[in-house]
């Protein structure tokens, strides 16, 4: 409890290390993206997914040659994964491609999946779950969780830019970009599908992650006024400090449930509660770091532009004093 008492951390002397490390992490995850790629769940990129549940263990190489033997075409573009906990003996295959969109053609793709896995010599299974989406259903959810992400960050930056200023707008929408990319950086590095589910959390974490830059914010404000005197990087810092223990109990109770579901909430919640961990802890500290740095970059970039305007231009101060209409006729006399 030491550490929310009367805390005066100086936050902002790390900024800058802390935006370093975010870059290196950012970079990290695209390259893997650019190299591996991102999957995506059969929401997105549309296919057929099977989950078999086998009386007895089996290897996922066994059933990946099983199914490229007797699957019609061959099995190599397939996906064959184990699903959920090991000891279930869950096997998921998803086939990307589905064929033509009508619901018999999708249902013909399912059942030849199973058939290719009953015709491999593997242990008998039962098939627990199938789910089928049509490429064109993927690419419009494809299309509207952009959309839907983009509208987002433009009210964030309209509605903090009305409520406080343009500079803390600017902050807020930075560090929820951040989030957006660190987060997609450790679904990369990990290898979690793009879901909806997953899609859901990172909207949760958005809007988790904007609540509390907004409470650090607010007392920002709320200081400017009572601290005129004092620098913005103290001021900033202060708030920091005066909104520690809530920010650190918050983002604890959050991330315990997080835990909690990704421990215990089962395969399907996996992603969802992964992504929900990954946002929680960079939301905290971009709040802190990110958010609060951008705020006094743009400040001090905004008065020195100032600074250099008023020194180039001639103002009021910088000319003689004007002449009266008497000294003026005395001087032309």
């Amino acid at each position: 409890m030491r550490f929310f008492t009367n805390p005066n951390y100086d936050f902002l002397r790390w900024r800058w290390h802390a935006i370093a490390l975010s870059w290196i992490v950012i970079v990290a995850g695209l390259g893997v993206i650019w190299t591996k790629g991102i999957p995506k769940g059969i929401e997105f990129a549309g296919g057929t997914s099977v989950i078999a549940q086998f009386d007895q263990p089996v290897s996922v190489e066994t059933v990946r040659s099983a199914l490229n033997q007797n699957y019609p075409g061959g099995g190599q573009n397939a996906v064959v994964q184990q699903y959920g906990d090991p000891s279930m003996r869950q096997v998921m295959v998803r086939v990307p491609e589905v064929g033509a969109e009508s619901g018999t053609s999708l249902s013909i793709t399912a059942k030849a999946v199973e058939d290719a896995l009953r015709k491999g010599g593997l242990p008998k299974f039962a098939v627990i779950g199938t789910e089928i989406v049509g490429p064109a259903v993927g690419e419009d959810l494809t299309r509207k969780g952009t959309s839907a992400m983009v509208l987002s960050l433009l009210g964030i930056l309209a509605y903090i830019a009305f409520r406080f200023q343009f500079s803390f707008a600017l902050g807020a929408v930075v560090a929820t970009i951040h989030d957006l990319l660190v987060t997609l950086a450790f679904l990369a590095f990990f290898q979690y599908d793009i879901t909806l589910n997953v899609i859901a959390a990172i909207l949760t974490v958005t809007g988790y992650s904007t609540n509390d830059t907004i409470v650090i914010f607010d007392r920002v404000r709320e200081n400017l006024r009572s601290m005129r005197k004092e620098s913005l990087h103290t001021v900033i810092n202060a708030s920091l400090n005066q909104t520690l223990s809530r920010t650190i109990i918050t983002a604890g109770t959050a991330l315990l449930s997080a835990i909690a579901l990704f421990l215990f909430g089962g395969e399907v919640l996996r992603g969802f509660a992964f992504t929900m961990i990954v946002g929680i802890i960079t939301g905290t500290y971009s709040s802190v770091f990110v958010a609060a740095a951008i705020v006094t970059f743009w400040n001090r970039k905004s008065a020195r532009m100032t600074s250099v305007a008023s020194e180039a231009s001639p103002t009021a101060a910088n000319l003689p004093p004007r002449r009266s209409k008497a000294q003026r006729k005395a001087k032309a006399s």
